[in-house]
């Protein structure tokens, strides 16, 4: 079941970079309290990924922080140390890059996107939301290979 508008996000550990390398972090620590925009996206270096989507959030990330919100957070279907490698090589310092690696959070949701016949696994969908102590307020999901609503400029607008 895809999760939706008024739902909570399920408690689920996915893992972020830290000092002494992957650490598991739940998702109740992520959102529990907080104003928080999640965006998703199939994979950390493929071209829309890397041309487009985390490069908007990083320009923009200072003008979601000024709208309330608490905390960025990049999701793929890629393990700590590649999240870790493109958020550097995209000077994502105000943006949490966090690792789903067996998809259990993408799976979870509901928001997975099976691109097993071209050789990638499962991986997440292409999405934005914003999460407001744990409840999803708003849920921009892209139609199959678009990216025209979970851009950060879409997402500002919403804040």
């Amino acid at each position: 079941m895809t999760i939706k508008v008024g739902d909570r996000i399920p408690n689920v550990t996915v893992y972020e970079m830290s000092d002494k390398g992957p650490s598991e972090i739940t998702t109740d620590a992520i959102f529990s309290g907080k104003k928080v925009v999640l965006f998703a996206l199939p994979g950390a270096y493929t071209p829309t990924c890397s041309a487009s989507h985390l490069p908007g959030y990083v320009v923009y990330a200072d003008a979601i922080l000024d709208k309330g919100v608490e905390r960025i957070v990049c999701l793929s279907v890629n393990d700590a140390w590649v999240m870790d490698a493109w958020g550097k090589s995209h000077h994502a310092e105000k943006i949490l890059m966090l690792a789903d690696g067996s998809a259990d959070l993408t799976q979870a949701l509901g928001l997975e996107l099976d691109l097993t016949k071209r050789g990638m696994g499962v991986r997440s969908d292409r999405y934005a939301m914003i999460v407001e102590d744990g409840v999803v307020t708003h849920l921009n999901r892209e139609a199959p290979g678009k990216f025209e609503v979970s851009d950060a400029e879409t997402i500002l607008k919403l804040l």
